[in-house]
């Protein structure tokens, strides 16, 4: 089988990490492959927030789980790495083009031996002030709009893989 095709057959949702950091130059390629993923007009519209720091994560945790003090799980799963996919609203085609940047980053983790998986939420979570104020932090300006989170470490245990539906192509 083609090792692309394999790839993405074979790539599933890890939701256990190891307390184990990522090292950058796999973060770096991740995201390298996230820029590369194809853009209405090339528009080239997404920016991704590489979110490493544990305190900056553990924000961006609560702002995900809607800011409840009383939810105990942790909406990543304990990944150590959260690369947050923004696209900016001026652009054409971005609620088409982040969801595209996301794949590419999930099916990278993938290939390079990590665990991944896509955490909704992220709209939510920069339409607060304190999602905003992030952006702002960082010098960030414009009208973006949270597409998700891709979660990223290395898995601690097997995800399961589950039977695709029957009955979902038609050839004419």
């Amino acid at each position: 089988m083609n090792e692309t095709i394999k790839n993405i057959t074979t790539r599933r949702s890890v939701k256990k990490y190891k307390d184990q950091p990522v090292e950058k130059e796999l973060i770096d390629q991740i995201i390298y492959a996230g820029l590369c993923a194809p853009s209405g007009l090339n528009s080239q519209g997404t920016i991704i927030l590489a979110v490493t720091d544990k305190a900056t994560r553990d924000e961006l945790s609560y702002l995900n789980a809607g800011k409840d003090p009383f939810k105990r799980s942790d909406p990543f799963y304990g990944a150590p790495c959260v690369l947050v996919v923004l696209a900016d609203k001026n652009a054409p085609t971005y609620t088409y083009d982040g969801p595209l940047v996301m794949e590419n980053m999930l099916l990278a983790s993938h290939a390079l031996g990590l665990g991944a998986c896509w955490i909704h939420r992220a709209k939510e979570t920069f339409e607060t002030e304190e999602g905003k104020a992030i952006l702002k932090k960082l010098g960030i300006e414009g009208e973006y709009e949270g597409v998700g989170n891709c979660i990223v470490g290395y898995p601690d245990g097997e995800p399961m893989e589950k039977p695709r539906k029957e009955n979902r192509v038609y050839y004419i």
